[in-house]
C-alpha cells in the first residue's frame, strides 16, 4: 500500500490537471455513471462537529475510494483545520486497498478547484476582481484556483479578524500575480467584485443582495450548521447550480442550509436549483444567459471530487516514485 502525507499530496496536485479531472468526474456523476452514495455522519453536537464517510467510484478516472472526514467548525482560528480527513484508495478491478492518503490536503484542493470549475462555466470571461470572504484554508485554496480560470487582477480579502485578513493578503501577494489587499468588511470586498468566494462558518449571511454587483458569480462552500452564508434575496434571484441536487437538498448535515432553509420558508422551491455542474459541462442545461445575471454555485462536497483528486495523486506518485510502501498483513 502506498502511503502519502500532507506535504507529499500538496506537492503532487496540479491545479489545472485537477480542474480538468473534476470536469470528467462531475459529468460522470450527472450522467449516473459514477457512484456516490449520500454522505453518512456521526454527529458530535457538543462541539458542533461530525465525522462523515464518503465512498465514491468514478469510472472515467478508474477511481474507487472512501474518505473519512471530520468537520469541526470551532477549530477555526486554532492551529487545527476545520476539515481533517484520510482517504483509502482501492483497486476498482479487485477491491484491494492500494493507497492511504492525507485527505485534508485533497479536500482543500478539490473544493477550491471545483469552485474554479464553476467559475469557468458561469463567470463572465472578463471577470477580473475577486472577493475572498474568509481567511482559512479554503480562502487560500479559492484564491489560487480562481486565478487559473479567469484573468484576476485584483483580490480583496475580508474576514472576522482584520489581522488574519491582512496576513492572508500579504501571503497571497507573494504567490499570485494580482493586487491583493485586505478590506474591513464583507460589503467592501463584494462592491464591484466579478467573482465572490464565500468560505466561512458564519451564522449570518456574508453574501447579501444589496452588496452585489450585477453579473457577479458567487461560490459558497462554507459549512454553517446553525446559519448560512448567502441571504434569501440572493438565492431567489440567482441562477443556482450545485454538484448534486440530491446532496445539496439533503437534510442536515449532508445538505446546504443556504438552499434547504429558503425552501422550508417558501422563498424558493426545489426546482429553483437550475443545474448540476455536470449538466452544464455536457450542455444539457444552459449556463449564464446575460452579462448582468447573478450566478451561484453552492457546494456541499461529493465523493467523486475526492476520487478524481486521489486518482491524480496516486498516478503522479507512482510516476515520480514518491511515497512510502507498506504491506498489509
Amino acid at each position: 500500500m502506498l502511503v502519502l502525507g500532507r506535504s507529499q499530496v500538496e506537492a503532487l496536485l496540479d491545479w489545472d490537471t485537477l480542474i480538468d479531472a473534476l470536469t470528467s468526474a462531475l459529468a460522470d456523476l450527472s450522467a449516473n455513471r459514477a457512484s456516490a452514495p449520500g454522505r453518512v455522519a456521526a454527529l458530535v453536537p457538543e462541539h458542533d462537529g461530525f465525522l462523515a464517510a464518503m465512498p465514491g467510484y468514478v469510472p472515467s478516472a478508474g477511481a474507487l475510494m472512501s474518505k473519512l472526514v471530520s468537520l469541526f467548525p470551532r477549530n477555526a482560528g486554532t492551529p487545527l483545520p476545520t476539515h481533517q480527513a484520510v482517504i483509502v484508495v482501492f483497486d476498482p478491478a479487485t477491491g484491494e486497498p492500494t493507497a492511504l492518503l492525507d485527505g485534508t490536503a485533497i479536500t482543500a484542493a478539490r473544493t477550491g478547484a471545483c469552485s474554479a470549475l464553476s467559475a469557468r462555466l458561469l463567470a463572465r470571461e472578463d471577470a477580473a476582481v475577486l472577493a475572498v470572504l474568509g481567511t482559512g484554508v479554503q480562502a487560500r485554496s479559492h484564491a489560487r484556483a480562481m486565478c487559473r480560470v479567469r484573468p484576476i487582477r485584483q483580490i480583496r480579502v475580508a474576514g472576522r479578524n482584520p489581522a488574519k485578513a491582512a496576513a492572508l493578503a500579504d501571503e497571497l501577494s507573494s504567490v499570485l500575480d494580482a493586487e491583493v489587499r485586505a478590506v474591513s468588511t464583507y460589503a467592501e470586498a463584494l462592491d464591484g467584485a466579478d467573482i465572490a468566494a464565500a468560505t466561512t462558518h458564519s451564522l449570518e449571511p456574508v453574501v447579501r443582495r444589496p452588496w452585489l454587483t450585477p453579473g457577479v458569480h458567487i461560490t459558497s462552500v462554507g459549512y454553517n450548521p446553525a446559519g448560512r452564508e448567502v441571504d434569501d434575496a440572493t438565492i431567489a434571484e440567482a441562477l443556482v447550480c450545485v454538484e448534486s441536487r440530491r446532496a445539496a437538498l439533503a437534510p442536515f448535515p449532508a445538505g446546504s442550509n443556504d438552499l434547504v432553509m429558503p425552501i422550508r420558508d417558501g422563498v424558493i422551491t426545489a426546482d429553483h436549483v437550475h443545474a448540476e455542474l455536470g449538466e452544464l459541462i455536457v450542455g444539457s442545461k444552459p449556463g449564464r444567459t446575460s452579462p448582468n445575471q447573478i450566478t451561484l454555485y453552492k457546494s456541499v462536497g461529493v465523493a467523486v471530487q475526492d476520487a478524481a483528486a486521489a486518482a491524480l495523486v496516486v498516478t503522479t506518485a507512482h510516476e515520480q516514485s514518491i511515497g512510502e510502501q507498506i504491506t498489509l498483513r
